[in-house]
């Protein structure tokens, strides 16, 4: 397949961009940081994005949703990845979507999807015990307890837990952390006796929280999944949002280098612009390059996730891995590039590096993603 977009999908990227560019700037996320926002993000605006499908982008249309593809679903990322743009749509319509659509009962979709497609519920999975990345080394327990489970410990870094109204969480229910058998997803309610949620900003703005559990008791009917079983559903669900944050760095490094060629055209010194010096003409023509085999690994993933889910995990460590390290570069040669400027809080550059920052780190970094790569092929 080739890697470009088709008609539907360009003029969906179109319509995304000036949306945004109109609604959602990055003064837009200032404002919310500013005033502190107790919900940390605009309800007006993401009644405007399920208005426009963008809800339901990975629902299927028996559900209510748009039923598109991850392609889709990227696109749209992307463009929020330009502005900076902080909403539910990575928790909810991604990450919620997918693991209630692809493990849920008919009962549990017939409850769930519709809602996340009307705007009236906003889901997230809770999975992170640590300060990196582990997913296989998750030991929070789930003991049987009657006709259910009790959850005890803690999650972190749960992206928009603390508006969330559903909680995906990964819990053990038996072997031991580091063993990828006997992990259980369970949707649990927010408000539950027991669990405790405190919000823990992330230092780009955006929604996170840490998450408790105490004695939580959750019926059977709660488990997403098979009991023991829901290892391969999680890296599903993973490998989806790794590629769609992966998207979102593609656009925050390309806004970020944009406005960086545009600087450099226009900032003079010796009585011509900056851009002239041939030194920082490599450098922006090597993070062009760097870019645009991104973007080509990004969408690649985002195709095999389309057309062959369960045999897209290399590629979407490949696309994860390179968008981290991009990204990275595109960020730091803006400060640079932008001098003493580029690190004062008025200007928006320092904005798309702090994003940056928090998207690498989100759902393994590149060393994570080199070493799973490394791992699949049994180096």
């Amino acid at each position: 397949m080739a890697l470009v977009l088709n008609d539907e999908q360009t003029m969906l990227r179109d319509n995304a961009r000036g949306f945004l560019a109109k609604n959602a700037p990055v003064a837009h996320l200032r404002a919310l940081r500013d005033k502190r926002d107790a919900d940390g993000f605009s309800r007006a605006l993401w009644k405007n994005f399920v208005e426009m499908g963008w809800a339901g982008i990975l629902v299927p249309q028996d559900y209510g949703g748009l039923g598109l593809g991850h392609v889709e679903a990227g696109v749209v990322a992307e463009e929020l990845g330009r502005t900076l743009t902080p909403s539910p749509f990575l928790s909810t319509a991604i990450l919620a979507a997918t693991a209630i659509a692809r493990a849920g009962t008919d009962k549990q979709k017939e409850a769930y999807l519709p809602r996340i497609v009307s705007g009236d519920l906003i889901a997230t999975l809770a999975v992170d015990e640590f300060a990196k990345h582990h997913p296989e080394k998750s030991a929070m327990p789930a003991t049987r307890a009657g006709n259910g489970f009790k959850l005890n410990g803690a999650k972190t870094f749960v992206l928009d837990g603390h508006v969330a109204n559903l909680l995906i969480v990964v819990a053990r229910t038996s072997g031991k952390a580091g063993d990828t058998n006997g992990l259980t997803l369970f949707l649990v309610d927010p408000t539950a006796p027991g669990v405790r949620v405190e919000r823990t900003p992330a230092v780009d703005t955006h929604n996170a929280a840490r998450i408790s559990f105490e004695d939580v008791s959750v019926s059977a009917e709660s488990v997403l999944g098979k009991v023991d079983a829901g290892w391969d559903v999680l890296e599903g669900v993973l490998n989806v949002g790794r590629a769609i944050v992966a998207a979102q760095m593609v656009g925050t490094a390309e806004e970020a280098f944009s406005r960086t060629v545009a600087y450099l055209k226009e900032r003079k010194q010796f009585g011509k612009a900056i851009g002239e010096f041939q030194a920082l003409q490599h450098r922006a023509a090597h993070l062009y390059c760097e870019l645009e085999v991104t973007r080509s690994a990004v969408l690649k993933a985002l195709q095999t996730l389309d057309d062959s889910f369960d045999r897209a995990g290399a590629i979407v460590s490949v696309a994860k891995a390179r968008a981290g390290l991009s990204a990275v570069l595109a960020v730091n040669e803006a400060v640079q590039m932008h001098g003493g400027i580029g690190m004062t809080d008025e200007f928006d550059i320092g904005l798309f590096m702090k994003r940056v920052r928090v998207c690498q780190e989100l759902f393994g970094d590149s060393n994570f993603h080199a070493d799973r790569l490394a791992r699949m092929n049994r180096y």
